[in-house]
């Protein structure tokens, strides 16, 4: 595991670090991994990485790599993040003989179509042969911040038995009183995977004996642009990127999950399809809008791959994997760090 303390002993100008939020989007997320691949090769350190849903996944590959690397590669992410068939991702729910009622059933009782223990598993197989098991292998030390949020990876996850959104590892303790060090990388990504109506929710019981029912964190928070952001008055050390591979609204809207016009014949309205996909990106939507967060974003074109297209064929992953590694180097190409500081967060801005 890297030394982070001691590398943050030494000038912040050694390295060029940044912050990385990921944003949900299921087998678009391939677009991520290029975009994540080319601020790699860019020679961007990743510091730490928010991640929903495929973004939590990405992220907590690359932190993994990169606490067992110390200097980790596009290519050595790329050849991680994209090894498995996502089609291998589609382990049926329990009615598996009777697959339209089976899955009708699954859609009404909300439990989901897929298990999801595939693609669990393939998580926790992952991060385990780079050395990391629970929150704890990817603790930091940095005094600059709050102790529940010194870690390298932070995963957003919707807690709809209480309501809320919760950012683990940092919530674990104040929701759950559950000590994070202990808690699996590998359970909370998955949680915050759990599409609703798609994947199984996962469940995480407290102290207090109350079971939660956790789903995808793009209900509640699908790009959290903000949740690396210094929030003291101070100037940031380095800056944070956000990669977005969802379309904007409603010209895109029939891109997001394509699938669900498959649903129709099970009797669903069209308003559900339209109520999940606003439920995904609409957050995006007002986010994406003010110019502070427009001016940091790479966005990915990934119109032609569906959130669940996990029967997407070797072309169309590297189609899109290029598509997010050539965003992110258009975007490099015009970025500018200290223009960045001044117009948006500098000390007398952020204080005034």
């Amino acid at each position: 595991m890297t030394e982070w303390g001691d590398n943050l002993s030494q000038s912040a100008s050694d390295f060029n670090y940044a912050d990385l939020v990921l944003a949900g989007g299921g087998v678009k997320g391939i677009g991520l991994v290029g975009a994540v691949c080319a601020l790699v090769d860019a020679g961007y350190r990743p510091y730490r990485v928010s991640g929903t849903s495929a973004g939590a996944v990405v992220g907590a590959i690359l932190v993994a790599a990169e606490s067992q690397d110390a200097k980790v590669t596009g290519e050595r992410v790329k050849d991680l993040a994209l090894r498995p068939s996502y089609r291998e991702f589609l382990d049926p729910g329990p009615i598996e003989g009777l697959p339209v009622v089976g899955q009708s059933w699954a859609m009404l009782r909300g439990t989901g179509l897929y298990r999801g223990d595939r693609a669990h598993q393939w998580i926790a197989d992952t991060l385990g042969k780079l050395g990391v098991s629970t929150f704890r292998d990817l603790q930091i030390d940095d005094d600059t911040l709050p102790p529940e949020r010194r870690y390298r990876l932070v995963v957003t996850v919707t807690d709809v038995t209480r309501g809320e959104l919760v950012r683990l590892p940092w919530d674990y303790e104040r929701v759950y009183g559950l000590d994070p060090n202990e808690q699996s990388v590998a359970d909370a990504v998955r949680a915050s995977m759990a599409i609703p109506f798609f994947f199984h929710p996962a469940s995480l019981t407290s102290t207090g004996g109350i079971t939660s029912t956790l789903v995808d964190g793009g209900v509640l928070s699908n790009f959290p642009i903000d949740s690396l952001d210094r929030t003291d008055g101070q100037t940031p050390r380095w800056p944070t990127f956000g990669v977005t591979v969802l379309p904007n609204l409603p010209a895109g809207n029939d891109n997001v999950i394509p699938q669900l016009a498959l649903l129709r014949l099970l009797g669903p309205p069209p308003l559900f399809e339209s109520v999940l996909t606003t439920i995904l990106v609409g957050r995006d939507q007002a986010y994406l809008n003010q110019p502070w967060v427009s001016t940091r974003a790479i966005r990915v074109d990934s119109t032609d791959v569906g959130v669940l297209d996990f029967a997407i064929k070797a072309e169309e992953i590297e189609a899109l994997y290029q598509k997010g590694y050539e965003a992110a180097q258009a975007f490099l190409s015009g970025w500018d760090w200290p223009t960045y500081v001044q117009r948006f967060r500098s000390a007398t801005i952020l204080t005034t």
